[in-house]
């Protein structure tokens, strides 16, 4: 990324050692001629000074200038921190270069590294967010202050008609800008530092995933989804605790039932109209346990796959092809299950015949299901690494995070535990003696 510096005349560099170039009867001019003392110079109102810093372009330093300081006093403070960082090398040239247009460029050089789906996120993040606030402000006058005036400003009116966003969100925005910042320093080198770091956010509010169902209302959806030929999505959702994009990405040959095992190897999204395949959430693939039930489920799916593609006059399924596709073996788009759900749920309320059910069903997301997964198995004592990894979170440390509410309310039962377990000790002198 190119740098550009203040101008700077020759003549005040400040190098009294430096007489290369003179001609031999020509006197240089007096500091106090040209208004320069000691590297330091008054230019209109402001206060500038100048520091030799080595260009590689040339393989020798040159002055550089740097005005816009309001007294003398000032202007050498700032100075003598240049000179020590030109010493060690960690000069940083000036550069007027706004933050629209370094994120701009940052996301070009940077989205092949990061998935489609993601960069399209930091795009919208930045759009919505950085841009209207601190787009047009160099960025090098960006300060941990200013990030947190941001932070404050998006908490109070950064949402849509102005109501504010969640500190979720910000978190998001933080993480994006922090990203960005880092590589300003290390890669761009256009900041000494990174002012995201220091930056305050707001304190976090801690959601908690909303228990929607209850383990008969579930089952009541999954026996009534059963009868659509995508029901086994909403099964295998439940029952594995699969995200959306990683169900749609698997292929027969990441089924084994004889071992009942699932093997979840990528995800697949939709990036502006175009199918994106990529690796999952956190990058690594994991195998999952399924239960015979749900081998059993998937073996009759996979029959009436046969069955639709004899009927078109094509071989049945091989390892290859898709668990949910439609009646030509074409990979489901994430909405359709999306939406799906939500017609499912309205007709299970509102069946054809008008007998409605006892007890309707409240609405909720497909995203639900892993979450209903993921309470029923904390709940029923399993481990919170086994939870982790069976969810693909990166670390136990997340799913303690995410559901640190169901797990508060299982260890309401540790005293009784307690207390069990001394009084079984005291009445059986065999274990006592262990």
């Amino acid at each position: 990324m190119a740098k550009t510096a203040l101008a700077e005349p020759p003549e005040d560099d400040g190098d009294q050692s430096g007489q290369h170039g003179r001609s031999a009867g020509r006197k240089r001019a007096p500091s106090e001629a040209s208004g320069l003392r000691d590297g330091v110079k008054k230019r209109g109102s402001t206060w500038s000074y100048v520091v030799r810093v080595y260009d590689p372009s040339i393989g020798k330093t040159r002055p550089t200038w740097v005005g816009g300081f309001r007294t003398e006093d000032e202007a050498k403070a700032a100075r003598d921190k240049a000179r020590v960082r030109a010493r060690e090398g960690n000069y940083v040239m000036r550069n007027r270069i706004t933050v629209a247009e370094y994120l701009d460029d940052w996301i070009e050089v940077h989205a092949a590294e990061i998935k489609p789906r993601t960069i399209d996120s930091y795009r919208g993040v930045i759009r919505r967010y950085v841009v209207p606030y601190m787009g047009k402000m160099a960025i090098q006058d960006v300060r941990p202050a200013t990030i947190t005036r941001f932070y404050m400003e998006l908490r109070k009116n950064g949402g849509q008609k102005r109501s504010g966003i969640s500190s979720r969100t910000i978190d998001y925005v933080h993480a994006v800008l922090r990203r960005a910042f880092r590589d300003a320093v290390a890669v761009d080198e256009l900041l000494a530092s990174n002012p995201v770091e220091r930056a305050k956010r707001p304190r976090r509010e801690v959601s908690e995933p909303d228990a929607v169902w209850s383990k008969a209302q579930l089952r009541n959806f999954l026996n009534h989804a059963a009868q659509h030929r995508l029901g086994v999505f909403y099964h295998l959702a439940a029952y594995t605790g699969a995200r959306r994009g990683e169900l749609l990405y698997l292929r027969w040959s990441a089924v084994d039932l004889s071992k009942r095992e699932l093997a979840i190897r990528g995800s697949t999204a939709f990036v502006k109209g175009e199918r994106i395949q990529g690796s999952t959430k956190t990058g690594h693939s994991r195998v999952i346990s399924i239960d015979r039930t749900t081998a059993q489920v998937l073996k009759h799916h996979r029959e009436m796959q046969d069955t639709e593609r004899q009927e078109l006059g094509m071989q049945p399924t091989e390892a290859g092809d898709f668990l949910f596709a439609n009646e030509a073996g074409e990979q489901i788009h994430p909405d359709t299950v999306t939406g799906l759900m939500a017609k499912l749920i309205t007709s299970y309320n509102g069946p054809i015949d008008g007998t409605a059910p006892a007890e309707p069903l409240p609405k909720a997301r497909l995203h639900d299901l892993r979450h209903l997964h993921a309470t029923m198995l904390l709940m029923a004592k399993v481990p919170v690494h086994v939870v982790s990894n069976r969810l693909g979170h990166r670390d136990p440390a997340i799913t303690l995070r995410v559901y640190a509410h169901v797990i508060n309310d299982r260890a309401v039962d540790v005293a009784d535990i307690f207390e069990i377990a001394l009084e079984e000790d005291d009445t059986n002198p065999d274990r006592q003696r262990r």
